[in-house]
C-alpha cells in the first residue's frame, strides 16, 4: 500500500522583474490555509496527508493557483522561482509578525539567512521504529535529494558559485545533531536542548531530516524531509517524494542491511560524512563527489541517484509509480533548476534575465497545470 505524503511550499511573492515584494500577512488574513513565515517576503501553505499521486498532484496545484488569482487582485505580482532572494533583498528582514517573540529571536540571531524558500517532504509511516529508521536512511541519503532540486545559485543578483545557496547559508540549528537510534533517544536529546537553550521550542530542530507529529518529542507518525531546495513544477515534486517513498519501501523490507547504524562507520563519523556531503551537494548538486555511507567509497551524485532511480522504478511499476517516477530521468538528462540556469549565465545571459524568463516560465507552466487540474478533478 502507498504511504501517506504531504508538503510544506514555500514561496516567494513580487514581480515579473524578481523583486521580492512582502505579501504574506495580506495573504493569510484572505486564504485559509495560507501561514507566514518570520519574514513576511515567502508564505506556505501545507496539503494534507494522501496516499494517491494524483490526488497530491490536485492538493499542490490549487492553493497556487488560487494564491496567483489573489495576487492578480492586488495588484501586479507574481509567485517567484527559486530558494534564495536572487535577485535582492539580503540586506533586512521584514517581519511578517512584529509582536512575535519567537520571530523576535529568529531574526536576532540568524538574520536574512532563514528568508528562503524550500519544499518539505513529510511521509507516514507505521510506528516510531519505522519513523526512526526512515530519519538514519533519508540523513544519510539526503544530498541526493538537494542535488535533484537545487534551484538557488543566485543572491542578491550575483552567481554564488553555490547551486544551493540556500542550503548554504541556511543555519542548520543545533550545530550537531546525532542519529537517533530510538524514540527514547530521541525524546531525551530534545529535552536537553530545550534545557541548555540551543532549541527554543519543539520546532526549532533545523536539520536535513527529522522526525514529525502531532506532539513533538513525544506523539511521532511521520519523517520530514526538509533539504530540497524549492521545487517549481508540482510534477516535479511527485517524482522526488515517489523515488523517497519507494527508497523508504526498501528500509522496511530490509531495515538491518538499510540502516546507516549498522554499517562501518561510527555514529560520529556519520554525522561528519553527511554534514561533508550536504556542503558538496549544495556546491555542486549533480556533479558533487560524496562519499557512499555504505562502502565509503566516493561517488558521483548523479550516478547514486541513477542507481536509487532504476531499483524505485523496479519497486514502483506495480504500485502503479512509474509514470511520477518518469520525470526524474528528464531531470538527470537536462540538469536541476541551478544547473540550467547557470548554463544560461555561462551563455550570456545576466542573472536578472535568467531569473525573470524563470518567473514567466513558472507562470506559463502554472497556466499548463490548471488545465490538468481541471482535467483531474473534471
Amino acid at each position: 500500500m502507498l504511504l501517506t505524503k504531504g508538503f510544506e511550499v514555500e514561496m516567494y511573492t513580487g514581480t515579473a522583474a524578481g523583486e521580492v515584494v512582502g505579501l504574506s500577512d495580506r495573504i493569510c488574513q484572505a486564504l485559509p490555509g495560507f501561514v507566514r513565515e518570520p519574514d513576511r517576503r515567502n508564505v506556505e501553505y501545507i496539503t494534507p496527508p494522501l496516499r494517491r499521486y494524483e490526488d497530491l498532484l490536485c492538493a499542490l496545484l490549487r492553493p497556487r493557483l488560487q494564491l496567483r488569482q489573489f495576487l492578480r487582485r492586488l495588484g501586479p505580482y507574481t509567485l517567484l522561482p527559486g530558494s534564495t532572494l536572487a535577485l535582492g533583498g539580503s540586506d533586512h528582514f521584514e517581519r511578517s509578525d512584529p509582536g512575535n517573540p519567537y520571530h523576535d529571536y529568529i531574526e536576532r540571531t540568524y538574520g536574512t539567512r532563514v528568508v528562503t524558500a524550500s519544499i518539505h517532504i513529510n511521509v507516514g509511516l507505521p510506528d516510531t521504529e519505522a519513523i526512526f529508521l526512515a530519519c538514519r536512511l533519508l540523513r544519510a541519503e539526503a544530498p541526493l535529494y538537494l542535488a535533484l532540486s537545487a534551484s538557488s545559485p543566485f543572491l542578491d543578483g550575483q552567481v554564488t558559485g553555490y547551486h544551493s545557496s540556500r542550503w548554504q547559508v541556511f543555519p542548520k540549528t543545533p550545530a550537531q545533531v546525532p542519529f537517533f537510534r530510538d524514540h527514547a533517544h530521541y525524546i531525551a536529546w530534545m529535552q536537553e536542548q530545550l534545557a541548555l537553550g540551543t532549541m527554543q521550542n519543539v520546532r526549532h530542530l533545523w536539520a536535513s531530516v527529522r522526525p514529525n507529529g502531532p506532539e513533538r518529542p513525544y506523539q511521532l507518525n511521520r519523517v520530514e524531509l526538509r533539504i530540497c531546495d524549492l521545487v517549481a513544477d508540482p510534477v516535479m515534486i511527485l517524482a522526488i517524494a515517489a523515488l523517497v517513498e519507494a527508497r523508504l519501501w526498501q528500509l522496511l523490507s530490509h531495515p538491518e542491511a538499510l540502516d546507516p547504524l549498522g554499517g562501518a562507520f561510527t555514529p560520529a563519523e556519520l554525522e561528519g560524512l553527511c554534514e561533508a556531503n550536504e556542503q558538496a551537494a549544495a556546491r555542486e548538486s549533480l556533479q558533487a563527489r560524496l562519499i557512499d555511507w555504505r562502502t565509503g567509497r566516493e561517488r558521483l551524485a548523479q550516478e547514486w541517484i541513477e542507481e536509487l532511480l532504476t531499483e524505485a522504478w523496479r519497486l514502483g511499476q506495480p504500485q502503479g509509480l512509474g509514470c511520477f517516477l518518469a520525470p526524474l530521468q528528464t531531470l538527470l538528462q537536462e540538469g536541476n533548476e541551478a544547473q540550467r540556469w547557470l548554463k544560461q549565465v555561462n551563455q550570456g545571459s545576466t542573472p536578472a534575465q535568467v531569473y525573470q524568463r524563470a518567473i514567466q516560465e513558472l507562470a506559463e507552466q502554472d497556466r499548463e497545470r490548471q488545465e490538468t487540474l481541471c482535467q483531474l478533478v473534471g
